[in-house]
C-alpha cells in the first residue's frame, strides 16, 4: 500500500501508511505506533485492519525529528535509538497531527463516518489523548507508556476507550499501575484489561516481548470493541 500526505494544522505534510479494504469504504483507524516508528510490523497491523474492512492509517509521529523511522528492538542501537525518539516527541504537537490524520481520515470518500484510533506503548499514550481532546468514536491503548502525566484528563472522555495493560510491564511498576486502574474505574465508559504474566509491547510481533497467545486475546477484544462501535450495518 502506498503512504499518503497529510497535512498538519500548521501547514506542512507528513506521511502516513495507508491500508484500504478491497471495498473502499468502512470505518477509519488511526494506527499509532509505538517508539519504533512506522515499521514492517506496523504496516502489517495495519494490513490486516484493512482486511478486516477498515481504512487504517498509520501517521509518521517522528517527522519533526527523523521522518520515516522503521526500527526494531532487536539491537541495543535501535532501542537506544527509539528512546531518544520518544523522548525528544513533543506531546502535544503529535496530538495536533493526529487530529489532522482524524479530520484527513474522515474526507475520505470511502469513509463511513466513524474513525477509532488505537496506540502501542507511547502510541498508547497518545490514543488515550485523543479519547480526551478529540471527538473520535472510539479508542484502544495498549499498554500505554506515562499515562500518569496525563491521568487527570480521564474524566474528559465521552467516547468509548479500552486499554490493555501488562501485569509485568517494566515501564509500569505495579503500584502506578493500581493507582491509574482505581482512577479511570471511575469513569464509565472506559474498559480496561490486565494480562498477567507478560511484560511490555506483548503485543509487537517479533519483538523480544511477544507472547502470541495474549496477543490473540488482546486482538480478539479489540476487534470485537471496534467493530460493535464503529462499524455501521
Amino acid at each position: 500500500m502506498p503512504d499518503v500526505k497529510i497535512s498538519s494544522l500548521e501547514g506542512s505534510e507528513f506521511n502516513a501508511y495507508f491500508a484500504e479494504p478491497s471495498t473502499g469504504r468502512g470505518p477509519g483507524l488511526i494506527v499509532i505506533s509505538d517508539c519504533f516508528g512506522v515499521n514492517a510490523a506496523m504496516r502489517k497491523l495495519c494490513d490486516g485492519y484493512a482486511a478486516q474492512g477498515y481504512l487504517a492509517v498509520c501517521p509518521d509521529i517522528f517527522w519533526r525529528q527523523q521522518p520515516n523511522v522503521q526500527l526494531t528492538d532487536q539491537t541495543s542501537e535501535e532501542v537506544a535509538r527509539a528512546f531518544e525518539l520518544s523522548k525528544g516527541l513533543d506531546i502535544e504537537a503529535t496530538v495536533r497531527d493526529l487530529l489532522a490524520t482524524l479530520g484527513h481520515i474522515r474526507k475520505m470518500g470511502g469513509c463511513n463516518g466513524k474513525v477509532g484510533a488505537m496506540g502501542f506503548g507511547l502510541g498508547g499514550r497518545l490514543a488515550y489523548l485523543m479519547a480526551t481532546r478529540s471527538d473520535v468514536d472510539a479508542s484502544v491503548s495498549y499498554y500505554p507508556t506515562d499515562l500518569n502525566k496525563n491521568l487527570d484528563e480521564y474524566h474528559d472522555i465521552r467516547m468509548p476507550l479500552l486499554l490493555h495493560f501488562a501485569a509485568l510491564d517494566e515501564r509500569m511498576p505495579v503500584d502506578k499501575c493500581i493507582k491509574i486502574l482505581h482512577s479511570l474505574a471511575r469513569n464509565p465508559v472506559i474498559m480496561a484489561r490486565v494480562y498477567e504474566k507478560v511484560g511490555h509491547a506483548f503485543a509487537f510481533e517479533g519483538g523480544k516481548n511477544y507472547n502470541a497467545e495474549i496477543s490473540a486475546l488482546a486482538e480478539t477484544r479489540t476487534k470485537d470493541f471496534l467493530a460493535e462501535r464503529l462499524i455501521i450495518n
